[in-house]
C-alpha cells in the first residue's frame, strides 16, 4: 500500500527509515561522520556506504574548516557540479567549478592521448596555484582524476587540500581510491567499486548542511 507522505516530509521520513534500518543492522555511526554517511545512503538507497566510506583522521572537521574559510570545490563531472548546493557554498565565500567541458581540456586530452579528467585536474591545479585559493576536489566518476592528483602530489608539483574520492566503475577504480588513501592528503573515500557523481555531490552537501 502506498503511504501518504506530504512532499515536505519525504526527506524526513527517508532519514527515519535509514535510522531504523541501521539500528536493525546493529550499526552505530561515528557522530562526526554520521550525516555524511546517511546522505550517501539517502542518495543511493545503498547501506554499504555505512561500511565502505573511509575517512582520514579529522576529515570532516578539516573539510568544514576549509569550507568555512571560503574554499572552492572542483568536480570531475558537470553532474556533480549541478548537484552541489552552490548557494550554501557561496554563503561561506566558495564557488564550485568543473573543467571537463572546456574546449582547451578536450583538445589537449586528444593531443596527448589521455582522459579529459586527467587534463582537467592539471588545469585546476594551475588555476589553484595562481589564485592561492583552498580547494576541495570532489571526484565521482573518473579514476584517472585521482591518479593524476596522486601523480602531481608525488612529483611535488601540487598537493590538494582535500579529496573526496568516490568514482564508480570497474577499471582502475579500486586501485585509484587506494592511491589517495595512501597519502597524507585529508580525504573521504569510498572503498570498492561503488560511488558516483551523485555521491560526490551528496558528501559535499552533507558537509555544508552540517555547518552553521
Amino acid at each position: 500500500m502506498i503511504e501518504l507522505v506530504m512532499p515536505g516530509d519525504i526527506e524526513k521520513k527517508s532519514f527515519q527509515i535509514i535510522a531504523s534500518e541501521l539500528a536493525e543492522m546493529g550499526i552505530t555511526l561515528d557522530p562526526e561522520r554520521d550525516l555524511i554517511i546517511r546522505r550517501a545512503i539517502h542518495t543511493s538507497a545503498d547501506f554499504d556506504y555505512a561500511e565502505t566510506l573511509t575517512f582520514s583522521p579529522d576529515a570532516v572537521r578539516i573539510a568544514r574548516e576549509l569550507i568555512a574559510g571560503g574554499a572552492n570545490i572542483v568536480t570531475d563531472t558537470n553532474m556533480a557540479l549541478a548537484g552541489i548546493n552552490k548557494s550554501k557554498l557561496a554563503a561561506f565565500g566558495g564557488e564550485a567549478h568543473c573543467y571537463m567541458a572546456e574546449t582547451s581540456v578536450a583538445l589537449e586530452a586528444k593531443e596527448r592521448g589521455v582522459t579529459r579528467a586527467s587534463v582537467s585536474m592539471e588545469h585546476a591545479a594551475k588555476d589553484i596555484k595562481k589564485s592561492g585559493k583552498k580547494t576541495i576536489f570532489a571526484i565521482g566518476n573518473a579514476p584517472t582524476a585521482l591518479v593524476t592528483l596522486r601523480s602531481m602530489y608525488d612529483s611535488g608539483e601540487f598537493t590538494p587540500d582535500f579529496i573526496i574520492g568516490v568514482p564508480v566503475g570497474f577499471v582502475n577504480v579500486v586501485e585509484a581510491k587506494e592511491l589517495i588513501i595512501d597519502t597524507d592528503i585529508p580525504y573521504i573515500v569510498n572503498r570498492g567499486r561503488k560511488g558516483g557523481s551523485n555521491i560526490a555531490a551528496a558528501i559535499v552537501n552533507a558537509l555544508l548542511y552540517g555547518m552553521k
